[in-house]
C-alpha cells in the first residue's frame, strides 16, 4: 500500500498553497501590465515631438504663417496623449466601472 504523508509535511503544504492563491489574488494582470508600460513608452516617445511641435507652432505664429486647423489639432492630439490617464478615469468614473 502507499505510505502515508506525515501530518507536518502536509500542514506546511496546505498553507503554501494558502500563501500562494492570495498572492494569485493580488496579482496584477497581464493586461494591465502590459497596458502601462506600453503607455509609459508612448509618452516616452512622444513627448519630444510634442515639445518639437510647439516650437514649430510658435515659430509658424511668430511669422503669420500658423495654419490653425493644424495648431487645433496639434493641441488636441498633445491633449489626448498627456491626459489619457486621467480621460480613462473620468470615463471609468462615469460608468462606475
Amino acid at each position: 500500500m502507499y505510505k502515508q504523508t506525515p501530518k507536518p509535511i502536509k500542514q506546511i503544504l496546505l498553507a503554501m498553497l494558502c500563501l500562494s492563491i492570495e498572492h494569485l489574488a493580488y496579482a496584477a494582470g497581464p493586461f494591465t501590465t502590459g497596458a502601462g508600460a506600453l503607455s509609459t513608452d508612448i509618452l516616452a516617445i512622444l513627448t519630444p515631438v510634442a515639445v518639437i511641435a510647439v516650437m514649430v507652432l510658435g515659430a509658424l505664429a511668430w511669422f503669420g504663417r500658423i495654419s490653425w486647423t493644424v495648431a487645433v489639432a496639434s493641441m488636441i492630439g498633445i491633449v489626448l496623449v498627456f491626459g489619457a490617464q486621467q480621460i480613462v478615469t473620468w470615463v471609468r468614473g462615469l460608468f462606475g466601472v
